[in-house]
C-alpha cells in the first residue's frame, strides 16, 4: 500500500491535517515543451492526491503555486475519512500488490540517476534537475536501495549491475566528481552490508 493513501488517513484519525510532498516535475522557462509536459503532470499528482484525502500541498517552484492552488481549495478535508484504507503492518507489508516490475530500463534508471545525484551531492547541490525531474537524496537512496534488495532476491545479477554501469557511465561522458560519485555508487549498492544511508560515506569524500 503507497503512503500516499496510508498518509492523509492516519492524519485524519488524529484529527490533523496532512500535506502531500512536492512535486518531482521540473520547469523549464527555456522550454516550452517540457514546461507543458512537466505542469501537466503536476496537475495530474495534485488532482490526485486531493482526491486522496489530503488537506494541502507544497511546492518547490512559484510557477507550480497556480497550478496546485485551485486543486486544494477547502479549509481542509478532515471529513474524507478513507474508510476504505486500512494503514497496517499488513498493508505496508504486501508487497504483491504493488503494481510495477524490475526491468532492464528500471535497473539503468537507478544506476544513471544514483550516479548523477551523488556527483551532484559531492559538488555541493543538494536539488538536482535530472531528466527533467527535481532529485534529491530521497531519489538516490531509493535508487540505490532498489538495486541492492534486486540483487540480494536474484531479481539481477551482478554482472548486469555493472555492466549497467559501465554503459551508463558512458552515455553520462563524465563530469565533475562523477568517476567518486560512481565509486561511492557500488559502495551502497554492491557491499554485502547494507549502508543505512549513503550519505555517511559520501561525508568522508567533502573537501
Amino acid at each position: 500500500m503507497p503512503c500516499s493513501e496510508t498518509g492523509p488517513t492516519r492524519s485524519t484519525a488524529c484529527g490533523t491535517m496532512s500535506a502531500s510532498a512536492r512535486p518531482s516535475f521540473s520547469t523549464s522557462r527555456r522550454d516550452p515543451a517540457v514546461n507543458e509536459v512537466a505542469l501537466a503532470k503536476v496537475r495530474e499528482d495534485k488532482q490526485r492526491e486531493a482526491g486522496q484525502g489530503f488537506d494541502g500541498t507544497w511546492v518547490a517552484h512559484p510557477d507550480l503555486v497556480s497550478i496546485a492552488l485551485p486543486e486544494f481549495e477547502r479549509d481542509n478535508q478532515l471529513d474524507v475519512l478513507r474508510e476504505d484504507v486500512q494503514p497496517n503492518a499488513a498493508a505496508l507489508l504486501d508487497i504483491a500488490s504493488t503494481p510495477g516490475s524490475v526491468s532492464e530500463a528500471g535497473l539503468r534508471q537507478n544506476v544513471s540517476v544514483g550516479i548523477q545525484y551523488i556527483a551532484s551531492w559531492l559538488n555541493g547541490v543538494g536539488a538536482a534537475a535530472i531528466y527533467n525531474l527535481m532529485e534529491d537524496a530521497a531519489t538516490a537512496e531509493i535508487s540505490r536501495s532498489q538495486v541492492w534488495q534486486w540483487l540480494r532476491h536474484g531479481r539481477v545479477s551482478f554482472d548486469e549491475v555493472r555492466q549497467a554501469i559501465d554503459e551508463e557511465m558512458k552515455q553520462l561522458g563524465g563530469g565533475a566528481r562523477l568517476d567518486e560519485a560512481r565509486t561511492l555508487f557500488e559502495r551502497v549498492a554492491l557491499d554485502d552490508d547494507f549502508v543505512e544511508f549513503l550519505t555517511i560515506p559520501a561525508y568522508e569524500r567533502i573537501d
